[in-house]
This record gives structure tokens, C-alpha cells and sequence, in this order.
């Protein structure tokens, strides 16, 4: 599918984006989530993720290098997660990009990922990591996020619950986010990229993501001082189950 000789394509495209911005501008996450989620109805899967690749590498770069000091350190003490993010989409990089990438088990993934992360999201399940469980469990967290990022294109769990169990306060949190999914998509660039699945005609598009989600993000920051988020999470997460629950029951359909 062109991306350059559709113009339609591309105006849902920014308006994915915008959308996908605005969310994390408010919450702090879910510009993957939401992209990958919604454009996964309309284009294959690792298409969504190549578009995702340079608003996320912008917008998590502004996310973790924006919310204030000490990131180096909270980047050493997460070292060894990122390290297993980056195996894990390595090693399941075939997943989305190889000789399967479009099919009915790529979108059936990213259903029910997007099912499981709603669930998670809304009712609230947490548990908490001591700083002694870190060396060993941040890289077993690190690699099933990977797996899950190359199966579905998107990078939030098992991540996003492990980081809010470390009870790192408001900040380093933000923080944290920023730098997992930073790091996650350049690993998710170069498996896409090892397999041919970056194409040039692609960087259009790209660059109208780009704009688009700056855009929405700005937008979403200035909203998330006037107004509380707890109720706009509730319905995002909501929202991406229904989402999720469409996605996998299509690509059941598809597969029967």
C-alpha cells in the first residue's frame, strides 16, 4: 500500500498520531499503543510500527531527557531490563517483519495485547519489586517486553507494570517510561530495518507522524495541568479493550 499516492491514508495517519500524542501528553503513555492499535484495523502490523518508529524516538527522547534531573542514574539501575528488551525483539524479530508479517497471527497478537494491557490498566493491578529482585527480574521483564514488542509492535508489557512496581516517585517514573520505550523502539527500528521493513516511501508519512504527534503531545500536556487524568485514563484503557477485542476476533474470523 503507498503511503505517497494515498492521500486519505495519510490524513488518518496524522490523525492516529495526533491522537496518539494527545494521550501521551496527558498520561504520560500511549502513543504506541494507540497507533499500532488503531491503524493495525487499516494497514498490516509492522507497517503501524515502521510509521510509529520516528515520533516515538522524538517524543520518548523529550519525555525522558525533559522531566528533570538524575536519568542517568535511573538509566544505569534499568540497564539490565533494556538489555533484555533488546534480546527479546531480536530474537523474535521474524514475528512482525519476517515472511509472516501482515497475517491474521500478527493482528490476533496485537488484540490481545492491547486486551491484557486494558485489563491490567483498569483494575489496577500492581505488585511491588524489591531493589534485590532487580538484577535478576529486570532482564526476564526486559526480554517478554521484547517478545511481545516483535509479535505486536507495541512495548508496554510487561514493562509499564514492572516500572510502576519499583515505586519510583512521580518523576523518574515519567522518566522511566520514556527511556523503555525509547530504547524499545530503536530495537524494534533495527529488527525492522535487519528485514527490509523500513521502505523509503514510508518517510512521508513518517515525517506527517512525526508532526502530528508533537502536536497532540503539546496539546495533551497543557490539558493534563487543568484537568484530572484518572477519569481520561479510564477511558482510553476502555476504549483500547474494545479496540483489542475487535482486533483479535477479526483475525479469529480470518484464521478459521
Amino acid at each position: 500500500m503507498s503511503f505517497d499516492a494515498d492521500h486519505r491514508l495519510l490524513a488518518l495517519v496524522g490523525a492516529v498520531f495526533a491522537l496518539g500524542g494527545f494521550v501521551k501528553g496527558v498520561i504520560g503513555l500511549g502513543l504506541p499503543t494507540v497507533t499500532v492499535g488503531i491503524l493495525g484495523v487499516f494497514i498490516a502490523p509492522a507497517q503501524a510500527a515502521a510509521l510509529l518508529v520516528v515520533p516515538s524516538l522524538v517524543t520518548n527522547a523529550w519525555q525522558f531527557g525533559g522531566a528533570g534531573a538524575g536519568a542517568w542514574p535511573l538509566a544505569r539501575r534499568l540497564a539490565p531490563m533494556l538489555a533484555g528488551v533488546c534480546a527479546g525483539v531480536w530474537a523474535g524479530s521474524d514475528w512482525l517483519a519476517g515472511a509472516g508479517a501482515g497475517s491474521s497471527w500478527a493482528s490476533a497478537a496485537l488484540g490481545v495485547a492491547l486486551v491484557v494491557y486494558a485489563a491490567l490498566g483498569v483494575a489496577r493491578w500492581h505488585w511491588s519489586v524489591r531493589r534485590a529482585q532487580e538484577p535478576w527480574l529486570g532482564p526476564c521483564v526486559g526480554v517478554a517486553t521484547g517478545l511481545v514488542t516483535a509479535a505486536t509492535g507495541i512495548f508496554v508489557i510487561p514493562a509499564v507494570p514492572y516500572l510502576h512496581a519499583l515505586d519510583l516517585d512521580k518523576d523518574a517514573l515519567v522518566r522511566g517510561l520514556g527511556l523503555s520505550f525509547f530504547v524499545s523502539t530503536v530495537a524494534l527500528a533495527l529488527a525492522l530495518g535487519a528485514h527490509g521493513a523500513l521502505p523509503v516511501e514510508l518517510a512521508t508519512a513518517s515525517l506527517l507522524a512525526l508532526g502530528a504527534a508533537l502536536a497532540g503531545m503539546s496539546l495533551g500536556q497543557r490539558l493534563r495541568r487543568r484537568v484530572a487524568p484518572e477519569p481520561f485514563r479510564l477511558a482510553f484503557l476502555m476504549g483500547l479493550g474494545v479496540l483489542g477485542l475487535y482486533l483479535a476476533g477479526r483475525a479469529a474470523a480470518n484464521l478459521s
